[in-house]
């Protein structure tokens, strides 16, 4: 039996993380200990697609991390937890993590994936600190928005940022309702 019938076998042929039932795919989860269907968990394109690229992110789609962060399945746990640790700024995952139980294997697990993102791109502000998805910022100067006739004025508060993934000089944000690229030397962390 290949992985991908052993886990349509185990979910149901559901998304081990959402229960959606369309569009399913196998998702090797990052630094297993273990091989074959017990590193992988079935999951939406949806899921797959924000997974992969954290800019992507809708947090209320996440909101079924409620149910599957119980799953009786390590990677399903796994991924769970990682996913919680991304959306920690919205506040609710904070509520989830405080109850979730992992075993100390589980917990390695997943934060073996931690410990590579430290090593990843850092968004630094003006002043060092280090930007992550969800903090508030404030311009540090005056800044004019290219294709337009604002003028970003210094002391404006830039709140839930979005980290540029490829580029650790850049994050997003909204200024007077729309969404800008601003440089990280012109920012400060609140």
């Amino acid at each position: 039996m290949s992985i991908e019938e052993q886990l349509h076998q185990r979910s149901g042929s559901v998304c081990e993380l959402s229960g959606a039932t369309d569009h399913l795919c196998v998702y090797e989860v990052p630094f297993a200990p273990v091989q074959g269907a017990d590193a992988c968990i079935l999951i939406s394109e949806t899921c797959l697609r924000q997974i992969e690229n954290p800019g992507t992110t809708d947090p209320n789609h996440w909101r079924c991390l409620n149910d599957s962060m119980w799953s009786t399945v390590p990677a399903v746990q796994v991924v769970a937890w990682r996913m919680l640790q991304r959306l920690k700024p919205e506040g609710w995952p904070q509520d989830l993590l405080d109850i979730m139980y992992l075993d100390e294997t589980t917990l390695a697990w997943a934060a073996a994936g931690e410990k590579e993102k430290e090593k990843a791109i850092k968004h630094l502000d003006s002043n060092g600190m280090v930007l992550e998805t969800g903090d508030t910022v404030v311009l540090i100067k005056d800044l004019k928005v290219k294709g337009t006739s604002l003028t970003a004025k210094r002391g404006t508060a830039v709140r839930k940022i979005s980290l540029v993934a490829d580029n650790p000089e850049q994050i997003e944000g909204k200024i007077a309702g729309q969404q800008i690229v601003i440089l990280t030397k012109f920012v400060k962390k609140t």
